[in-house]
């Protein structure tokens, strides 16, 4: 009978054991995205919501971009990462390596349902944005009005802030320098037209300061660190809503994409990971968006919900649009290694 009891407990101790283990391995679904009021928007209309739905957790992360990071996490084996946003680079170079999971289209109602660019095998959609202009009408008396206003020092003197990288840096500069933004990328598609942009940079690096995270550029500004500064439009208005700060953007001049949901290879919750894409994906979901935060929807009908009021701020605006630049993902990922040895090195000069 002792003996029975010694295997009846060693039987429990051991399941029990198991059991730890179990619960170890496995974890809660874990989406990550950009951070800052952005990312304060999407817990309130996707990630809570979501788990509420779901009756599970859902855990969040920031990130601050990076195929590399990506690539990281799934070679290493199984990805302490689910659903991840991704701009358009990575999302390419990432399909391309087969880093992330399939995309089940069936469950977001078919690619019909969504803009052009906002549809891929490995991931679809989630905002269209753009990087632009920013500025303080509290502090400037005369509003900057092209990339040409941010490089005159004399008529709009102090520090000015890019984010740190040759993306969007070398096209504003081309820009500033009288390049129509419609004949950008022809001329960065020349070594003349890469030295020109270096040259332009050249020309305002002592007032320069370099930022990294979406949320940096609008706190320097808030700050009076710098009097101008690249910023993307939807934590210009999301900055607004919540400190009750008068920033502005210039939509002349700027840059638009669409970033994306992935699902990394080899995920343990990439059925849940799937289930979530398809959430946040819903027109009736999507459509909340720009109440907090001015993004364009990559959902046909989401957009078609948005009020105009709201629309009126979005990149994807019809006046908006004009004379703005789309993201050349192509030339990117054939050029970004080189152009940013180039460019560190010449910021370390």
């Amino acid at each position: 009978m002792r003996f029975r009891h010694l295997l009846l407990a060693s039987g429990i101790a051991l399941g029990t054991a198991l059991a730890g283990v179990a619960s170890a391995s496995a974890r809660d679904l874990t989406v990550v995205s950009w951070g800052g009021n952005y990312q304060d928007a999407q817990r309130k209309i996707y990630f809570k919501p979501f788990s509420e739905k779901t009756g599970k957790p859902v855990l969040d992360e920031a990130w601050d971009g990076g195929i590399g990071v990506l690539q990281a996490k799934v070679k290493a084996g199984t990805p302490n990462w689910d659903a991840v946003q991704v701009e358009a680079e990575e999302l390419a170079i990432g399909c391309a390596d087969g880093i992330y999971e399939p995309l089940d289209w069936n469950k977001l109602g078919g690619k019909d349902k969504f803009i052009d660019s906002a549809v891929s095998d490995c991931g679809v959609g989630a905002i269209v944005w753009s990087t632009q202009l920013a500025y303080d009408s509290d502090k400037l008396k005369e509003a900057p009005k092209s990339w040409a206003d941010f490089w005159d020092t004399k008529k709009f003197p102090g520090k000015r802030a890019l984010r740190r990288g040759p993306k969007y840096a070398l096209e504003f500069a081309l820009m500033a320098d009288g390049v129509a933004p419609k004949d950008v990328y022809t001329v960065l598609r020349t070594p003349e037209g890469v030295d020109r942009a270096f040259k332009k940079l050249g020309e305002i690096k002592g007032d320069m300061v370099w930022w990294e995270s979406g949320a940096q550029p609008l706190q320097l500004l808030k700050s009076g660190q710098v009097v101008m500064t690249s910023a993307y439009n939807g934590r210009i208005t999301g900055i607004n809503k919540t400190e009750g700060t008068h920033f502005k953007g210039v939509w002349p001049g700027s840059i638009y994409a669409v970033d994306s949901w992935v699902i990394l290879k080899g995920s343990p919750n990439k059925d849940a990971a799937m289930d979530f894409i398809a959430f946040a994906s819903l027109p009736e979901n999507q459509s909340k968006l720009p109440q907090d935060i001015a993004y364009g929807l990559p959902s046909k009908a989401a957009a078609a919900a948005v009020p105009a009021d709201l629309a009126v701020d979005l990149p994807t605006s019809p006046a908006n649009m004009t004379d703005s630049v789309s993201i050349d993902t192509e030339f990117w990922n054939d050029n970004i290694e080189d152009l940013t040895k180039r460019f560190n090195a010449w910021l370390g000069q």
